[in-house]
C-alpha cells in the first residue's frame, strides 16, 4: 500500500508529525517569518543561515538569528562556513537554543558567501564537506543531545559539474541524518526550471531521508513533487514569502481536504502580525523598513484592490500607523 503523501517523517532521532517544511531563506525566515509560518501549518522550519565564523567571535546580531520563536515547536539552525574546526566551535555554542537539528548550507548562490568557501562552493570539494558534516555531527553529539545534521545542497557549481549524488552519498557517510536537493546548479541562481529528476534520482540512492525544494509555488506543486520524486518532505522557500497559508493549504490539499484562498483581510492580518513580532525583536524603525519587501508580497495575486499603486505607498512606510493607514487594515479581534 501507497505512503500518503503527507506523513510523518523520521530524521535520525528527530519525529516530526508531518512533512511540510519552510526552507531557510536569507534575510526572510527571521524568527517572527518563521512564527506566523508555524502557526499557519509548518511542521518544521530552518533559520536564515548564520555565519559560522561570525558565532565563533561572538557577533550578538548572528546570535539574534538563531533563536526560536516562541511558537516553535521544532526547528534548525543552517550554518555556512568552509573550515571544519570553526563549524565544529560554531555548533557547540548553538546549545543554549536547544535546536532539533544543525543544517549546513551547500547551496547558497551568493558571491559574498562562495568567495569565502562555503555555501554551493562546498559542493566543488566533496572531501571538505564531508569534513564538516563530521566535525558538526560531532558537535551536535557533545553539545546537543546528538541533534540530528542536515545538509542543503545544489545540483552542482554549474552545468559541466553535476555532483549531487557524490555529495550526498559523501555528506550522509558522514553522518548527516537527512539532504535537501534544490536542484539547480549555483551557476543557474535561481534561473530556469530546477530539475526535479535530480531529486528522484537521489532518493533511488541514498538511504537518509532526502527533501525537496525548488519551484514549489502552490500546494499543486507539492503534491507534484511528492509524487514525481518520491522524496520524503517538500521545503516551501519563494513560494511562501508573502503567502504563508501554503503550508495549510498543503496539508489540506494531501489529505484530500478543501481549502480556499485567504481573503484579503486574513492575508493583512498575518501581514501585521509579522510586523508586529518583529518589530518587538528589533524595533518599529528597523521592522518597518525591512517589512517593505514582505508586505508587498502578501499583497501580490490577493485580489487587493489597487495592488500596484497600494505597492508603490507601502515601499515608503515607516511606521506600523503608517501600513496601517495605508493598508486601511483595522484588526476586529483585538
Amino acid at each position: 500500500m501507497n505512503e500518503p503523501l503527507y506523513r510523518p517523517i523520521r530524521i535520525g532521532t528527530l519525529e516530526l508529525p508531518g512533512n511540510i517544511f519552510l526552507a531557510p531563506v536569507a534575510g526572510y525566515t527571521d524568527r517572527a517569518y518563521r512564527s506566523v509560518c508555524a502557526e499557519l501549518g509548518a511542521d518544521f522550519t530552518y533559520t536564515e543561515l548564520a555565519s559560522s565564523e561570525a558565532l565563533v567571535r561572538e557577533g550578538a546580531k548572528t546570535f539574534t538569528l538563531c533563536r526560536r520563536a516562541d511558537n516553535e515547536k521544532a526547528y534548525a539552525i543552517q550554518l555556512f562556513g568552509s573550515e571544519p574546526d570553526v563549524m565544529y566551535k560554531a555548533a557547540k555554542l548553538l546549545e543554549p537554543f536547544h535546536p532539533e537539528a544543525v543544517d549546513i548550507n551547500c547551496g547558497c548562490p551568493v558571491p559574498k558567501v562562495v568567495k569565502t568557501g562555503a555555501g554551493s562552493a562546498l559542493m566543488r570539494n566533496p572531501a571538505l564537506l564531508g569534513r564538516i558534516v563530521e566535525a558538526v555531527v560531532r558537535a551536535c553529539r557533545e553539545a546537543l543531545n546528538g541533534a540530528p545534521v542536515t545538509v542543503k545542497m545544489r545540483s552542482g557549481w554549474d552545468s559541466n559539474s553535476i555532483n549531487y549524488a557524490e555529495c550526498a552519498a559523501i555528506a550522509a557517510q558522514a553522518g548527516a541524518a537527512m539532504v535537501c536537493l534544490h536542484p539547480r546548479t549555483r551557476a543557474q541562481g535561481y534561473s530556469g526550471k530546477s530539475n526535479w529528476l535530480h531529486i528522484g534520482d537521489l532518493v533511488s540512492g541514498l538511504k537518509v531521508p532526502v527533501a525537496g525544494s525548488g519551484d514549489l509555488f502552490s500546494p499543486q506543486d507539492a503534491q507534484r513533487m511528492l509524487e514525481q520524486t518520491g522524496c520524503a518532505a517538500v521545503m516551501f522557500a519563494r513560494g511562501a514569502q508573502g503567502n504563508p497559508f501554503i503550508f495549510g493549504q498543503t496539508k489540506n490539499l494531501l489529505q484530500k481536504k478543501a481549502f480556499a484562498e485567504p481573503s484579503v483581510n486574513e492575508r493583512f492580518a498575518a501581514a501585521f502580525k509579522h510586523l508586529d513580532l518583529l518589530a518587538a525583536d528589533i524595533g518599529e524603525t528597523a521592522a518597518c523598513r525591512e517589512m517593505r519587501r514582505a508586505f508587498c508580497a502578501y499583497t501580490k495575486g490577493s485580489g487587493t484592490a489597487g495592488g500596484a499603486k497600494l505597492r508603490d505607498r507601502l515601499v515608503h512606510a515607516q511606521t506600523i500607523a503608517d501600513y496601517r493607514e495605508i493598508t486601511g487594515f483595522t484588526d476586529n479581534s483585538k
